[in-house]
């Protein structure tokens, strides 16, 4: 279960985002929004850092003043975490030309194996 919450679509936007400083509630979600194509709710977003908060991946400190302040942070625990999930992330952004020539070379020789088939079966 950590391990999806980690490499989920928002818990790797969130721990990256965390690894640069500790952040308000409005800034991560305006910092995550400018990497996803369509932003992240609130309400996503909440259950994202609740959910890394009880993993204790996350530190939330809620200040006593008005209006309320929230900080956002990682522990050292959520610390290597992020490392782990950025590493993956600047691989994948390196890699993502070859993964593309891989999808494109499966597609072809499945489209030429279905249209064999299809000769096939009407030639039966």
């Amino acid at each position: 279960m950590v391990l999806e919450h980690v490499t989920s679509r928002w818990g790797v936007l969130v721990l990256i985002e965390l690894l640069e400083r500790s952040h308000r509630f409005s800034e991560l979600r305006r910092a995550v929004g400018r990497v996803s194509e369509k932003g992240v709710s609130e309400k996503m977003l909440t259950q994202t850092l609740q959910t890394l908060e009880r993993d204790g991946l996350v530190h939330r400190d809620a200040k006593p003043v008005i209006p309320p302040r929230v900080d956002y942070s990682l522990t050292g625990l959520g610390r290597e975490a992020a490392e782990q999930v950025r590493a993956l992330a600047e691989w994948t952004k390196e890699r993502m030309a070859d993964v593309e020539a891989a999808r494109e070379a499966y597609d072809e020789a499945r489209q030429v194996c279905d249209e064999a088939r299809a000769l096939n079966a009407r030639t039966s």
